[in-house]
């Protein structure tokens, strides 16, 4: 039944049609070797049994979505085989970021405790890769502490000027130049 089902199929196709009608079956049943003048005959005698449709089984019910108010009706321009247009909740605006932190205390304290972090990121980096003396005898690797080198030359920071100095040193020679090329443009502007 299913070779003859497909086989019609095909010669439906084939003819530009979606439908088998009796003469693409008929020409099935030829091709597979029957004699198509029997068949009233068969279909008439005594003896025939009768398949029954497959009982009508109710469709299992499918629950409905939760939904958020009432969707929109389509425009006219967008035709009615369409999905519909989702549910009205889905156009909400919800913002996914935290709003910063301005406090001025609270910025204080991460700065503060980012400021720790990094020192002892740094301590026990220095810990690991250079030398370190233990605070304890017996158990050397809990407590580490920097190795103090001493300078080679202890008196070189006396002589170099400090941060400060050097500092003050640039801000005297600059207002010094000011100063300067003030006197240098007095005469010109007094001339004219």
């Amino acid at each position: 039944i299913s070779e003859i089902g497909r086989s019609a199929k095909s010669y439906c196709e084939h003819t530009a049609r979606t439908q088998p009608t009796l003469s693409d079956i008929v020409v099935t049943l030829v091709e597979m070797g029957f004699n198509v003048e029997t068949l009233p005959a068969y279909a008439k005698r005594s003896q025939r049994m009768v398949i029954t449709a497959p009982p009508v089984t109710n469709q299992p019910v499918t629950p409905k979505a939760l939904t958020a108010g009432q969707n929109k009706p389509h425009p006219p321009h967008i035709p009615g085989h369409f999905p519909e247009f989702p549910d009205p909740h889905t156009y909400i605006k919800t913002p996914t970021y935290r709003e910063p932190v301005s406090d001025y205390q609270v910025l204080r304290e991460k700065a503060a405790s980012q400021r720790r972090d990094v020192e002892r990121a740094l301590t026990r980096f220095m810990a690991k890769t250079g030398e370190t003396q233990s605070l304890f005898k017996d158990d050397v690797s809990t407590f580490p502490l920097i190795a103090a080198r001493p300078f080679t030359v202890p008196y070189l920071t006396a002589l170099l000027p400090s941060e400060l100095e050097m500092q003050q040193m640039e801000e005297t020679d600059s207002s010094e130049q000011d100063e300067q090329t003030d006197t240098e443009n007095l005469p010109l502007h007094m001339s004219t």
